[in-house]
């Protein structure tokens, strides 16, 4: 029992591990709580585009500062910010659709941050970018992830009521004086910022899970707006934890962990919700089935 007890609590007696389990409960409860207006806003399409546009950027970086973690988090800023201006200047100034404007932007800072990184001095594992490396958490990289967190939890809690306006109720929100484009503005860059803080823990590709995963699980138990904000930072944060407690077990990649358990938590929902899961849906289904079959057949005794 003893060396079982010992098995569970080894990986919080290391310091890395201690390092990087901090990190994943900021970034979790972080983009867990903006989940929810992702999910709400259908912003996973820019989502998903932003944290791809952040690799150029961070191959920028590189090439002029080294792997100095202010560095990258200017350069991913600065990249993300182009592509989403880049973004609404296509589609504004021309006939060219949003959506297709920002799928052809975020494939080509993609490339183009492939090819710079390529050509770095400095010896640079991009799988590190790509998929993450949360066990190699830095003093420096804990107190983006901390800022980050400082700036857009804080932001969200207070816009709260403008935010829930703009996305359910817009010509209201337009009378009452808020400024929807600007609000919108604010929003990507919250999403931006998050997207920075997941580098270190999943990477630019699989960012777009933590930020999607959380929201989606609670929307299919509630319908409340605190319930999503609050409960979805919860659950990000949670999952984030015991998912690189599981890759340290099983000696896993950490990011890729994260998102599967998260991945693997929303499809129980899926399954099993009392309310919107598959399985309530298809059992209320057939009770009312049954009960118009009774129905029916009390209908024709009595006839």
């Amino acid at each position: 029992m003893s060396d079982f007890m010992g098995w569970l609590s080894e990986p919080f007696r290391h310091e890395f591990m201690q390092r990087a389990l901090f990190g994943c409960a900021l970034i979790g409860f972080t983009n867990g709580c903006l989940s929810t207006f992702i999910v709400l806003r259908r912003l996973a399409l820019m989502a998903d585009a932003l944290a791809h546009s952040l690799l150029p950027g961070l191959a920028v970086a590189i090439l002029l500062f080294g792997l100095a973690p202010a560095g990258l988090f200017a350069g991913a800023l600065v990249a993300a910010l182009i592509v989403a201006g880049g973004t609404q200047l296509i589609s504004h100034s021309s006939r060219i659709k949003e959506d297709t404007s920002l799928g052809l932007l975020f494939a080509c800072a993609f490339s183009l941050g492939l090819v710079l990184l390529s050509l770095s001095p400095v010896h640079v594992e991009i799988q590190h970018y790509l998929f993450g490396n949360i066990l190699g958490l830095a003093n420096g990289d804990l107190w983006i992830i901390y800022a980050i967190s400082l700036v857009v939890l804080p932001l969200l809690i207070a816009l709260e009521r403008p935010l829930f306006l703009m996305m359910f109720e817009p010509s209201i929100a337009a009378s009452q004086g808020i400024r929807i484009g600007a609000l919108n503005y604010l929003l990507i860059g919250a999403l931006v910022l998050s997207m920075i803080s997941s580098l270190q823990a999943v990477g630019v590709i699989l960012a777009l899970g933590m930020l999607i995963a959380p929201a989606a699980t609670i929307y299919l138990f509630s319908d409340s707006f605190t319930t999503l904000f609050w409960g979805g930072g919860l659950l990000g944060m949670l999952s984030s934890c015991l998912g690189l407690v599981v890759s340290y077990w099983l000696n896993l990649p950490s990011g890729a962990c994260i998102v599967l358990l998260m991945g693997a938590i929303f499809l129980a929902a899926l399954l099993f919700s009392p309310r919107y899961g598959v399985l309530a849906r298809f059992f209320r289904k057939r009770h009312m089935h049954d009960q118009s079959l009774a129905r029916w057949q009390g209908d024709a005794a009595e006839r």
